[in-house]
């Protein structure tokens, strides 16, 4: 929890270097857009690293679920006229809600989702999986679609199948982090039908059963083809109308397919180390949507 800063100028200040320091792919789709647009975008990216750092580096349940609390209300403090949150993400964000018709039922469903991670750290299937994807990424796309310029009411499924796909990008990726935390988020089933036990991957493969990483390897295989599927899916989903307008979240599919791909070369990868792309390609392959209109 931070001190609310003296000005809005420093607030969004704050709400930028979090992102920029973050290295995430996000931060290179930012750039492109118009001083304004960016800087919403910004101070809710920022915003939703601050609750997902709640879950992933408080490791007292209860002091996590205390901090979550509070930023529940800090959001209802935002959304309130004449009020002003004590956070600095927030108080970047506020000037926004109103220009493009944010509400609070996003913010605090992100909210749900992590606090989803200190209440479970398996899934059964892929739709229990897929409901927490949509809490944590699905209306997390819904709210960037609004503020990159939403025209047709047909663009929110198209943000909802895009945060699906990236949020299922992200758990391959982060396959070995998760382990190092005791978390899996490749469904039970799947590990079954693959042959995977949950001990191989919390153990990074070192106390696993022979054959193993052909194993995990045709599991990574599966996970990253339904992966791919889906931004093929959330594209074909995106009106004409709001095409140029999304070009970031493009931008951002753009990315993370090609991260998906760079994994698929040797899925064992990521049991040993986060699988990234240079800051020079993120910001190659964004240009050359926002230029070419390609991946």
């Amino acid at each position: 929890m931070t001190a609310a800063p003296r000005t809005l100028h420093q607030a969004q200040a704050y709400a930028a270097e979090r992102a920029a320091a973050s290295g995430s792919s996000f931060y290179y789709a930012f750039l492109f857009l118009p001083p304004a647009r960016r800087a919403a975008i910004t101070a809710f990216y920022a915003f939703c690293r601050e609750i997902d750092d709640i879950v992933d580096e408080v490791r007292e349940p209860t002091i996590a679920h205390t901090k979550l609390a509070w930023w529940r209300q800090q959001v209802a403090l935002a959304f309130t006229p004449g009020r002003v949150p004590d956070h600095p993400a927030l108080i970047a964000l506020q000037p926004h809600i109103e220009p493009y018709g944010l509400t609070p039922e996003p913010l605090l469903q992100v909210i749900d989702g992590c606090e989803q991670d200190l209440q479970h750290n398996r899934y059964l299937d892929y739709a229990a999986l897929a409901h927490y994807c949509h809490l944590v990424a699905g209306v997390v796309g819904e709210v960037a679609a609004r503020i990159f310029g939403q025209s047709d009411p047909g663009t929110t499924a198209y943000a909802h199948r895009l945060g699906l796909a990236m949020q299922l990008t992200n758990i391959i990726r982060d396959v070995g982090d998760d382990a190092l935390r005791g978390r899996i988020y490749l469904p039970v089933a799947e590990l079954q039908r693959f042959g995977v036990r949950a001990r191989e991957l919390l153990t990074l493969g070192h106390e696993a059963e022979p054959d193993f990483e052909a194993r995990f390897a045709a599991l990574m295989r599966f996970q990253i083809e339904r992966a791919l599927a889906t931004y093929d899916e959330a594209v074909a989903l995106l009106p004409a109308a709001d095409r140029a307008a999304q070009k970031p979240g493009l931008m951002m599919a753009s990315i993370y397919r090609t991260l998906l791909r760079r994994v698929a070369r040797d899925p064992a990868r990521v049991l040993r180390e986060r699988v990234a792309l240079a800051p020079l390609h993120k910001m190659w392959l964004a240009w050359k949507m926002q230029a070419l209109g390609r991946w």
